[in-house]
């Protein structure tokens, strides 16, 4: 295939950017999305150009690193990540615009680099259990009811890219935050924090500057793991229940 790429570049935070156009020909459809980036980085670096920069990490589509825009969806056209994307859902002669996630909460750190650590410091806020060091305790020690271990474990599969903030018109985190406080909040091991977490995590949201949720619904359309859009409906739950209680 022949493609056209509408690139986003931007040398650093404090650089002003802008789309840079690219020829790349000889794609095949075999190739995944980053693959392809690759190909085209380094007939940039044989031409003496600066690549493009982005991100990734394990390209298994677990680790969340790979995070685009890509003609204006979160992770591209297929519900994936943007490492599991493969050129075949492209067609020859086709133009694909390439941006960094679009959120104030993550500010550009070069090209199609974002930073994402707001995430890393919501989970600081209150992302955690009490638990003793050790060794690990009997499997069988606390009982779990099936459907919620089984709730918990699906909600556990939220890898942190933000498509869920990407797509969000609000650049809300709540799909990402109500994913974490569901997880932790269906096991008996998360009962101690479970008011103070979600208090203390809707407050760090707030503070790195994500908006609020008007339940639109992108975020779980675009969630590579397909989290479930009432995960929100249990940090709302979780909050109220908190202030109630006096946190």
């Amino acid at each position: 295939m022949k493609l056209t790429l509408k690139i986003w570049r931007q040398a650093d935070a404090a650089a002003a950017g802008g789309m840079h156009t690219y020829e790349l020909d000889n794609v095949s459809g075999d190739m995944s999305f980053l693959e392809m980036l690759d190909v085209l980085n380094e007939e940039l670096n044989e031409k003496g150009e600066e690549p493009v920069a982005f991100d990734s990490d394990c390209r298994e589509g677990i680790c969340g690193m790979c995070s685009l825009m890509i003609n204006g969806d979160a992770h591209g056209p297929e519900v994936t990540t943007t490492c599991q994307l493969h050129m075949r859902s492209f067609k020859d002669g086709d133009t694909i615009t390439i941006e960094p996630w679009r959120s104030e909460a993550f500010p550009v750190i070069k090209d199609l680099v974002v930073d994402r650590t707001s995430f890393d410091r919501i989970i600081q806020a209150g992302g955690f259990i009490s638990a003793n060091t050790g060794s690990a305790p009997e499997a069988n020690g606390a009982p779990v009811n099936r459907d919620k271990a089984m709730r918990a474990f699906n909600v556990a599969t939220c890898i942190g890219c933000g498509a869920c903030v990407a797509a969000c018109p609000n650049g809300s985190a709540s799909l990402f935050m109500g994913a974490k406080i569901t997880h932790l909040g269906e096991l008996p091991q998360g009962q101690p924090e479970r008011d103070s977490r979600v208090v203390n995590m809707v407050a760090q949201h707030d503070h790195e500057g994500f908006g609020g949720c008007t339940n639109i619904g992108e975020c779980a359309a675009a969630c590579p793991k397909e989290i479930p859009l009432d995960v929100i409906s249990q940090l709302n739950k979780d909050l109220r229940t908190a202030i109630k209680h006096g946190f």
